[in-house]
């Protein structure tokens, strides 16, 4: 079936509007959030940018086609027979052929938080071990990157098997537009690290970022060893290797005692061995969602008030037979507080919440899309975060 249109984004000459969005530059290598805003005219594409719609060929008004006719420039029919050979005619377009990357990541931008030899940099290279990764001093500068076209993707944690969900990162996939397109969970291996020839019952202060110490805070504990935060990971090495001081050291990675010239004098210091991160990698289009393989979806969506509503929400799920991975509740920073009139005991407020749900199963698979129109009988607001292949811990 012939696509009717396809959408063009375009402006006038004179601009009608200014928009106003957080200043990011470089420095250092690195990608840096302005909180200070600029101003951007919008601009025109090209010198006529009248039109928004894009005909297709066969779809022109007043063209009249046959089953084996094409249509010139003035409208008219020419007669054209059918391929006799069937393989010469186009194939159907993949996943693998609407993507502008190779599996691999060359020529992918990946922007994570954090400086190399950060966890998250661990994530993208797991993701993409050909990507050119590019840190960013905050999570929102990474995804103001992907929105400003400086990278391709990002690369954000989102929740940790010990320390749990990170709420900063919920909230910013709610006020962006970027879509998940995958997963990616990389087991951690917390390192002590100090610099060459340094024993460990020397180091008296360790530095890391508040998540990794609280991650090992039992077995620090035993060490004796004060904690003291930092904006990284990898950026707590770095301080370490430049400071040369023989009592200071820092949790992080293997990769980061490697980059930074310091020693490990510790592994697997984490209070729990099994300690795995999840990552989500965001980009500015969706991907195709297929059912060759396990698809997880992430959704948000607010309720109407009454009794039960939270119930029926999950129930459209058990009802089709749906798995629910992980479920997270955020006050609605907008409208905090819900009231609710009862004429014999007056006005209770309750906090009003987002719901954030992941499920196992691909938006290809009707069952989900049964779910969700289900689910908009109780949603006064629903949206979908994405729909991407499930990841497994190597």
């Amino acid at each position: 079936m012939a696509l009717k249109c396809v959408p063009i984004f375009f402006c006038s000459q004179k601009p009608q509007s200014l928009l106003e969005i957080p200043a990011l530059g470089y420095s250092r290598g690195r990608i840096v959030l302005d909180l200070r805003t600029i101003r951007l005219e919008c601009c025109a594409l090209g010198a006529s940018a009248q039109s928004a719609i894009c005909l297709v060929e066969d779809e022109k008004p007043g063209a009249k086609t046959s089953p084996t006719g094409k249509i010139d420039n003035d409208g008219n029919t020419i007669s054209r027979g059918f391929h006799k050979d069937l393989n010469l005619l186009p194939k159907p377009l993949s996943k693998t052929d609407l993507s502008p990357f190779p599996d691999d990541g060359s020529n992918v931008r990946v922007a994570f938080q954090g400086i190399s030899g950060a966890y998250g940099e661990d994530a993208a290279l797991k993701a993409y071990p050909n990507c050119e990764t590019v840190p960013c001093d905050q999570f929102e500068a990474a995804f103001n990157a992907v929105e400003l076209w400086l990278v391709d993707k990002a690369v954000l944690p989102i929740e940790n098997s010990v320390g749990g969900s990170l709420h900063r990162n919920y909230d910013l996939l709610l006020r962006h537009r970027l879509h998940i397109v995958r997963e990616v969970l990389l087991v951690v291996n917390h390192c002590l690290l100090a610099l060459p020839g340094v024993e460990k019952q020397e180091v008296k202060r360790v530095l890391s970022h508040p998540q990794a110490l609280a991650q090992c805070e039992m077995a620090l504990a035993k060490m004796g060893i004060v904690r003291v935060s930092a904006d990284d990971s990898a950026g707590a090495a770095k301080i370490v290797a430049s400071s040369g001081r023989r009592d200071m050291g820092a949790i992080a990675s293997a990769r980061a005692a490697a980059l930074y010239g310091l020693d490990i004098l510790a592994e697997k210091v984490q209070d729990e061995d099994d300690n795995v991160t999840r990552y989500l990698v965001l980009t500015r289009e969706p991907i195709i969602p297929g059912t060759d393989r396990l698809y997880k979806t992430s959704i948000v969506f607010t309720l109407e008030e009454g009794p039960g509503m939270l119930f029926k929400a999950l129930a459209v799920f058990s009802l089709r037979g749906i798995n629910l991975s992980k479920i997270e509740s955020r006050p609605q920073k907008g409208r905090p507080l819900r009231v609710v009139d009862d004429s014999n005991k007056g006005s209770a407020k309750y906090f009003d919440y987002l719901f954030y749900i992941d499920f196992e199963a691909s938006m290809a698979e009707q069952r989900a899309q049964n779910a969700l129109e289900h689910l908009q009988e109780y949603a006064r607001f629903l949206r979908v975060l994405g729909c991407y292949p499930m990841d497994e811990v190597l």
